[in-house]
C-alpha cells in the first residue's frame, strides 16, 4: 500500500494553518503541525517528514533559524511562508538551503504546486529518478544533456556555452526557484557577484527559446529573488 507523503505545517497563524491543513488533508497528505520553531525541529527530527512548510515570523524562534539549524543535519525539503514584501528574508531563505517558498495571501493550485515540486527535489525522490534521466521537456522545449542540445518545436537552438549552462542549471531544478546569486555562483564561479552579466545572458536566451521574450513561458522571474523554469505550460 502506497504510504501518504507526510507535511510539517511550522505556522503560527490559526487561519492559514486551518487551510493548509484542509488543503493537504483532501488532496492525500499525511499533516502534523506546530506553532513552535523548537517543537518544529524536534517534530522534524522524531517524524521525519517529507516536506516542511516554514513560516518565517515564529514567536519563539526566527523562522531562519530554523532553517540553519535544520540544514545543519537535514535535506529535508522546506517551503518557506512568508508575507509580501519580504523579498530579502526570501532571498536569504533560499540561499541558505530553503527549496521553494510560497507568499501569503496563497490559493489551493500554487500551495499544491509547491509541495509537488519540492517532494520532486526530496532525495527520497531524486535517488531513484536520478539515474538515466538525461533529457528535459516542456512545452515545445527539449534539451539533451548528453549531447548539449536545445531544441525547439523540432529545430536545433544554437546557444552559447554560458546561455546553455544557464538553461542546464534551471531545467535540472525545474519548478524550483534559483536565486540571482545561486545562478552566477554556479556558472560564474564563488568570487563573482556580476549580476548584469546574468541579466544580459538571460534576456539573449530567452529572445532564443522564448515566443514572447517579454512574457516569458519557460524561463519565469521571480521578482527581487531569481528564477524559476517552467515544469508545465499552462
Amino acid at each position: 500500500m502506497e504510504v501518504k507523503p507526510l507535511v510539517l505545517i511550522v505556522e503560527d497563524e490559526d487561519t492559514i494553518c486551518n487551510f493548509m491543513t484542509a488543503i493537504l488533508n483532501s488532496n492525500g497528505y499525511r499533516v502534523l503541525k506546530t506553532d513552535s520553531g523548537e517543537e518544529g525541529l524536534a517534530m522534524t527530527a522524531s517524524y521525519a517528514p517529507d516536506v516542511v512548510l516554514l513560516d518565517l515570523g515564529l514567536p519563539d524562534i526566527d523562522g531562519i533559524d530554523v532553517l540553519k539549524k535544520l540544514r545543519k543535519w537535514t535535506k529535508t525539503p522546506v517551503v518557506v511562508v512568508s508575507a509580501r514584501g519580504q523579498e530579502q528574508e526570501k532571498v536569504e531563505a533560499l540561499d541558505l538551503g530553503a527549496d521553494d517558498y510560497i507568499v501569503k495571501p496563497f490559493g489551493t493550485s500554487e500551495l499544491l504546486a509547491r509541495i509537488r515540486t519540492a517532494l520532486r527535489h526530496s532525495p527520497k525522490s531524486m535517488g531513484a529518478e536520478s539515474k538515466g534521466k538525461d533529457k528535459f521537456s516542456v512545452g515545445n522545449l527539449e534539451i539533451d544533456y548528453g549531447r548539449r542540445m536545445v531544441s525547439l518545436a523540432g529545430e536545433k537552438v544554437h546557444l552559447t556555452p554560458v546561455e546553455y549552462k544557464i538553461l542546464a542549471l534551471l531545467s535540472k531544478n525545474a519548478g524550483k526557484v534559483l536565486t540571482h546569486d545561486y545562478i552566477i555562483k554556479e556558472i560564474w564561479g564563488p568570487y563573482s557577484s556580476d549580476s548584469h552579466t546574468l541579466r544580459v545572458n538571460m534576456a539573449n536566451l530567452r529572445r532564443k527559446i522564448e515566443k514572447n521574450p517579454g512574457e516569458p513561458k519557460y524561463i519565469l522571474t521571480e521578482v527581487g529573488v531569481g528564477y524559476r523554469m517552467s515544469e508545465e505550460l499552462t
